[in-house]
């Protein structure tokens, strides 16, 4: 997902979809250790979507605190 994806998201949209990609990397990070991952490079984009999400929620905020 790109950031400007992200942007067009309401504030509720954002923290459901962390939430479902944190899980996500979770059931992943499972699969990783029983080695029956079968597309490892997911892990990777998810970690940066959440941080992405992270970003674009600290932003919303700082600019509702001035």
């Amino acid at each position: 997902m790109t950031a400007k994806e992200l942007r067009d998201l309401s504030v509720e949209d954002l923290q459901k979809k962390e939430a479902q990609l944190k899980m996500d990397n979770f059931n992943m990070r499972i699969q990783q250790q029983l080695n029956q991952l079968e597309k490892p490079h997911r892990l990777r984009a998810n970690r940066r979507d959440i941080a992405r999400i992270k970003t674009i929620l600290r932003q919303r905020e700082l600019a509702a605190a001035k």
